[in-house]
């Protein structure tokens, strides 16, 4: 049989459109923070490996992020206003936590972290003998949440793990911490820890008007919070805060002379995007290695 011919334009014209192809199928856009990581990996090829590594923890969140379900708390305004004089908002006991999902997210969060060398072999191990254990992993999840919080303790087991045990249970935090933010103003929180679920701090921004806020570590909840102050000791002392930037002047980094601990900022007053914790976190890698060569932790 004679092969019918068919002109390029025709031919081309048939290879994009496919018929079988439903809208639901069409590639879904990516989201911010994964183009931005995205082009930091382009600017500074040296961060590549951490870069693909956070885009990696936030696709692995995303799958599970829909299915995440509200705190079982009061979200009535007056009850969360109340809770917050008292401390934190968010108990462990508040949380809904789906222990497959978690269970996914711990060996997943551990190999992608493996594979990008920020976890060695040992603890993937143990990571991996953790979530087997369908009574361990609730337990030690539950130590890790109330030892990271202003007066608790990690226990020892739990050692160089905590990071993974974070991406973990960043969904649950962040789901929780959207839901209690939405009705509870914090306008009177000026603590170093989080209003929210007690966490540190592991991020600011200094935002148009001039304003520090605190981004909690954990849930991502934000705060205001004094210019100058260390948030972890309380410091105020300006000639005991060691500060410095960014070649490109986007990041801050002020360092406590008193407790050696250090706090990084993103500085939106002239920056052409919002604070992106997950972005901005892998951006300032460059502050971590300055601070710790001068001492600080």
């Amino acid at each position: 049989m004679k092969e019918r011919w068919i002109s390029p334009i025709a031919r081309e014209t048939c290879v994009q459109y496919n018929p079988a192809v439903t809208e639901a199928q069409q590639p879904r856009t990516e989201p911010r923070e994964i183009v931005e990581l995205r082009r930091l990996k382009e600017q500074q090829p040296d961060l590549s490996s951490a870069a693909d590594l956070q885009i990696e923890l936030l696709q692995l969140q995303r799958r599970v992020q829909s299915r995440v379900p509200l705190p079982a708390i009061n979200l009535d305004a007056a009850h969360l206003t109340g809770l917050l004089a008292a401390g934190p908002i968010l108990h462990f006991d508040h949380l809904k936590i789906d222990w497959s999902d978690v269970r996914f997210l711990v060996r997943a969060a551990a190999a992608a972290m493996r594979t990008h060398e920020a976890l060695d072999a040992a603890d993937l191990r143990k990571i991996d003998l953790i979530a087997r254990d369908a009574e361990r992993l609730p337990s030690l999840v539950r130590a890790w949440f109330e030892g990271t919080g202003p007066s608790g303790t990690v226990p020892a087991e739990l050692e160089r793990l905590e990071t993974v045990l974070l991406q973990a249970m960043r969904p649950i935090l962040t789901r929780a911490a959207d839901a209690i933010l939405a009705r509870v103003d914090l306008a009177d929180w000026m603590r170093g820890h989080c209003p929210v679920c007690g966490g540190e701090p592991d991020l600011a921004v200094i935002t148009p008007a001039a304003e520090r806020l605190l981004i909690c570590g954990r849930c991502l909840a934000r705060w205001r919070f004094d210019q100058i102050m260390c948030p972890f000791c309380r410091n105020a002392d300006r000639s005991r805060i060691t500060s410095f930037t960014s070649r490109d002047g986007r990041y801050r980094l002020s360092a406590c002379d008193v407790c050696e601990r250090y706090l990084k900022a993103y500085d939106a007053r002239n920056a052409s995007r919002p604070v992106m914790p997950a972005v901005d976190s892998v951006a300032t890698l460059p502050l971590d290695a300055a601070a710790m060569q001068r001492g600080y932790k």
